[in-house]
């Protein structure tokens, strides 16, 4: 999927409300988040290629970013296997919540300990909460996603200590973004078979069994994206029109 197109352009409009409610929302106390007295220690990714920062490197499937064009824009050019021409949203908002500059890929292969304490992505491109969605481009399903945080959090407990990983993952903020394939691809593709109101109710039903397996694993705060625009994907402009 060649990407001529500038990431900031499909970036959907309830990713940008989030920057501005988490840089503006008071908590009960009064306190502002942009006073800088409210700080994630890390951020955690989950999802498709809208946080997906290469973790589909190595699988086989064509849902990868690891190629020219994509990374033009990125420091020194290079193809990470983000999708997009530079950094991707997980990237932006680690960086505008000053955790870190980028996001690394859990499965990047010289990924060190110490950056699973401020946080990684999991996210897949080509993944759904479907999982014909997830077979059609063999992704990680959300489930293969929820299993390698359960790795990581083992991996930070034996590096820091169960009681301090567990006060990371409770202060962390866990960022998701899936069901653009589902809508996208899966429903697209076989609207004449699926029902509409089923298939959505289907879509949450798995989204909110995610939060509440998160929520059992020490996760308290959440980020959930709704769909991107799914018309200015470069793939969409291509098979369905408007080039203009």
């Amino acid at each position: 999927m060649p990407c001529a197109f500038s990431y900031s352009d499909i970036v959907p409009a309830t990713a940008l409300c989030l920057i501005l409610v988490l840089f503006s929302t008071r908590d009960a106390g009064g306190v502002c988040l942009a006073s800088n007295k409210i700080t994630f220690p890390a951020l955690f990714a989950f999802g498709d290629s809208i946080v997906d920062t290469g973790n589909n490197n190595k699988r086989f499937t064509i849902a990868k970013a690891n190629i020219p064009p994509y990374g033009r824009h990125f420091p020194g050019g290079a193809a990470t296997g983000r999708f997009g021409n530079g950094k991707v949203f997980s990237d932006l908002l680690a960086e505008g919540l000053r955790i870190k500059p980028l996001l690394p890929a859990y499965l990047h292969p010289v990924l060190q300990g110490e950056d699973l304490e401020t946080g990684v992505s999991f996210a897949s491109g080509g993944s759904g909460f479907d999982e014909f969605t997830v077979k059609l481009q063999n992704a990680l399903s959300i489930k293969d996603q929820l299993n390698l945080f359960k790795e990581c959090v083992r991996k930070l407990e034996g590096g820091i200590g169960q009681e301090k990983a567990n006060a990371t993952i409770s202060k962390s903020l866990f960022l998701v973004s899936q069901g653009n394939n589902d809508i996208a691809i899966t429903y697209f593709l076989f609207h004449f078979l699926l029902d509409i109101d089923a298939y959505t109710t289907q879509l949450v039903n798995s989204a909110s069994s995610f939060i509440k397996d998160m929520y059992e694993l020490g996760a308290r705060k959440f980020a959930c994206l709704s769909l991107i625009p799914l018309g200015y994907l470069p793939i969409s402009r291509t098979f369905g029109g408007g080039f203009q």
